[in-house]
C-alpha cells in the first residue's frame, strides 16, 4: 500500500507560511512502520485541485489532503473532490450534529456559513476533530484534513488507527558511507553495478560541500539486500581507490 499527501494553499507556495504537515505525516507514518511514497503542494486553483484527485482517485493510493475544507471563498477542496468524484455535495447528517453540538451555545447560532463546513461528497464519512468539532472526511481512501496543525495532525492519527491499523509493512532498512576524494561521476557505474546485483534497492548519492567536501554514498530497502548491497558498495569504493568510513546513523 502506497502514501501520499496533497498539501493545498496559497500560503505555503508564496511563503506566507511554512508547511509542516509532510514532516508530520512523515513521522506519524514512521511510527507505525508505514511510508509517504509521494507528496504535491497545490495552491488555492479550484480546477487544478479538481484535476489532481480526479487523478489520485482513479488510482489506489491512499491519500491524505491537508487543507481547504473550511467556508471561506478560497477553501475550495470539499466542492473539488465532489467534482472529481463525480458526485454531489451533501450536508452530511454526522457532520451536522457535530457542527450543532459545537456551536448550539454560542450566540450566534448555528449559520448556513459553519453548516457549509459540513458539506461533503456524498458517500463521505466523517474524520472527527477533537480539537473543535468541525468534522474532516474521508471518501474512498483519501482523507481530507483541516490546514490547521493541532487539527489535522490528531485526526490523522484516528484515521491511520481506525482505518489503517491491519496495515503491515516491513521498515525499510538503510546503510551508507561516507566517500571522499571522489567525484559523483567516478561512482556512477558502481552504482548502477549495485542495482543490476539487487534490483529491489534504492541507491543514493548525496554530494556535500560544506563544510566538508565528500559524498554521502548508499542503499535502502530489504534489510537483507542493504548489508549485502553496501558491502558491495564498500568493495567498489576501496577498489577504485578512494578512501571512506561508515556514515554516521
Amino acid at each position: 500500500m502506497k502514501f501520499g499527501a496533497i498539501i493545498i494553499g496559497d500560503e505555503i507556495l508564496s511563503g506566507k507560511r511554512q508547511d509542516k504537515h509532510l514532516a508530520k505525516a512523515i513521522a506519524l507514518l514512521g511510527m507505525r512502520g508505514l511510508e509517504i511514497s509521494w507528496a504535491q503542494y497545490l495552491g488555492d486553483d479550484p480546477e487544478l485541485i479538481t484535476a489532481t484527485l480526479r487523478r489520485t482517485l482513479a488510482g489506489s493510493d491512499t491519500v491524505f489532503s491537508f487543507g481547504g475544507i473550511g467556508a471561506t471563498p478560497d477553501d475550495h477542496t470539499r466542492r473539488c473532490a465532489a467534482q472529481a468524484a463525480g458526485v454531489a455535495l451533501r450536508l452530511h447528517p454526522a457532520a451536522e450534529a457535530e457542527i450543532r453540538g459545537r456551536f448550539k451555545d454560542d450566540p450566534k447560532g448555528v449559520t448556513p456559513q459553519r453548516l457549509a463546513m459540513g458539506e461533503f461528497p456524498e458517500g463521505a464519512a466523517i474524520i472527527p476533530n477533537p480539537y473543535n468539532r468541525i468534522p474532516g472526511f474521508s471518501l474512498r481512501d483519501h482523507h481530507f484534513l483541516p490546514g490547521f496543525p493541532e487539527m489535522a495532525w490528531p485526526m490523522l492519527e484516528w484515521v491511520l488507527d481506525n482505518r489503517y491499523a491491519h496495515v503491515s509493512a516491513e521498515r525499510a532498512a538503510e546503510a551508507a558511507i561516507i566517500v571522499r576524494e571522489a567525484g559523483e561521476s567516478q561512482l556512477i557505474e558502481l552504482m548502477n553495478e549495485c542495482l543490476r546485483a539487487f534490483p529491489g534497492l534504492k541507491v543514493f548519492s548525496l554530494p556535500r560541500v560544506t563544510p566538508e567536501r565528500y559524498i554521502e554514498l548508499g542503499v535502502r530497502g530489504n534489510e537483507a539486500q542493504v548489508t549485502a548491497g553496501i558491502a558491495m558498495l564498500q568493495a567498489g569504493v576501496s577498489g577504485l581507490g578512494f578512501p571512506w568510513t561508515a556514515a554516521l546513523s
